[in-house]
């Protein structure tokens, strides 16, 4: 049993929890609580952790039960490791994910992707890879300066999306934008100046969504590469929609074309 937080098993949970940097160095990320362990394919822990009061809840041996090992931490220490007000008592740390564009693309069906620039919110990031796979999604492309899938927060907030969405950063997202469209992947930009109203485009097809940063949106460079751009219809004086809502917004609505076939023109 692991009984002082200056074991290095602890310090390196901690490192991980705090540090893109650590996170990336160490191909790990943290998984904590009940949901996000059991969403955890067994395969992908690297190493779990339990408190003593986890261990000694028998309603828990079932999720233990899915792992050959996990070690053993006092309930003072667990809560040292723990990025949560209010620990459950159980973490892992997991092996990153890693794919290539060809993973995005190769899904059955059109494409439909959503193309982030420089989203800095944990919040929006999760949000969109949660709401994303519910809709339907085929991937999720980043900029490298947008907010770190494996931050704990996003990871919490993904409720498990983001071990089965996939997902890739691009140093170079213009030319991956130019990569798609090359492909026969049709971008639609969320846009206050957008000619038509989200919901009289066809998404049926290949299609690929550009949301911006949340305080000031896409830059030009990739609103310009945009095929179209797309705004969303606003009642009251309000102008603009939080990133990861109007995102939803646009995944659903294509998931709904198509499931229909076509679209609401």
């Amino acid at each position: 049993m692991i009984s002082s937080t200056k074991n290095d098993q602890v310090k390196m949970v901690v490192e991980l929890r705090k540090k893109a940097k650590a996170r990336n160095e160490a191909g790990l990320f943290v998984a904590e609580g009940l949901r996000m362990v059991s969403e955890l394919p067994p395969d992908r822990a690297w190493r779990l952790y339990v408190s003593e009061s986890f261990l000694k809840n028998r309603e828990n041996a079932g999720l233990l039960e899915r792992f050959s090992r996990y070690e053993i931490v006092t309930d003072q220490v667990f809560s040292a490791m723990s990025d949560t007000q209010t620990p459950q008592g159980i973490l892992a740390l997991a092996k990153q994910y890693e794919y290539v564009l060809s993973d995005l693309l190769s899904a059955p069906g059109p494409a439909h992707l959503m193309i982030l620039e420089n989203l800095q919110d944990p919040g929006n990031l999760g949000t969109i890879l949660r709401a994303g796979e519910g809709a339907g999604i085929t991937g999720v492309i980043m900029s490298r300066d947008t907010v770190d899938i494996y931050n704990p927060k996003v990871v919490r907030s993904t409720m498990g999306s983001a071990f089965r969405v996939p997902f890739l950063y691009t140093d170079d997202l213009p030319g991956t934008v130019r990569e798609l469209k090359a492909g026969g992947i049709r971008l639609f930009a969320a846009h206050l100046e957008g000619r038509n109203n989200y919901e009289e485009e066809d998404y049926t097809g290949n299609t690929g969504f550009l949301i911006g940063n949340e305080g000031n949106g896409l830059t030009e460079e990739l609103s310009a590469a945009a095929d179209a751009w797309v705004k969303i219809p606003m009642a009251g004086k309000v102008e603009s929609l939080n990133a990861a809502v109007a995102a939803s917004i646009l995944m659903f609505e294509t998931a709904r074309q198509r499931r229909s076939g076509r679209s609401m023109k």
